[in-house]
């Protein structure tokens, strides 16, 4: 967070970019699986209920293995990240929650939280997934 911008500003821009970041997220899980992974970082993390995947190599792996998906996202919530604790990178959590069907299963109850980080070149900045953490919440009773 930059001095000269006040900090109810800089949670707006945050939540601005985290729904932007959100709404390309799960169109592209549901539509374009295999652009998923230009979103994360080279050496992100993934926990899918509990199961660590990390790195560009496994995490490809991984979205090619899971069934087609059609996301609904009901909930989303983001809050800037203080810079001291992400050695003054720019970061923003967000949370969503919703439902997921994926081909072949009923539907779930989801939570997903992700850590994104700003990328910025000289003309733009991109939102990258640091951390990804995704848990059914009715895996239970399936």
């Amino acid at each position: 967070m930059k001095m000269s911008v006040d900090f109810k500003t800089y949670v707006d821009q945050a939540c601005k970019a985290a729904e932007e970041f959100v709404n390309i997220y799960y169109e592209t899980m549901d539509k374009r699986r295999r652009a998923l992974i230009r979103l994360y970082l080279e050496k992100a993390t993934l926990i899918w209920n509990g199961n660590v995947v990390t790195g560009l190599e496994h995490l490809t792996n991984f979205f090619e293995m899971l069934p087609s998906s059609e996301f609904q996202v009901n909930m989303l919530d983001c809050q800037p990240v203080h810079e001291q604790a992400t050695q003054s990178q720019t970061t923003v959590l967000v949370v969503t929650s919703g439902t997921v069907k994926f081909d072949g299963n009923k539907q779930h109850y989801f939570n997903q939280n992700f850590l994104l980080t700003a990328q910025t070149t000289s003309d733009s900045t991109v939102w990258k997934i640091a951390s990804d953490c995704f848990r059914f919440q009715d895996w239970a009773s399936s």
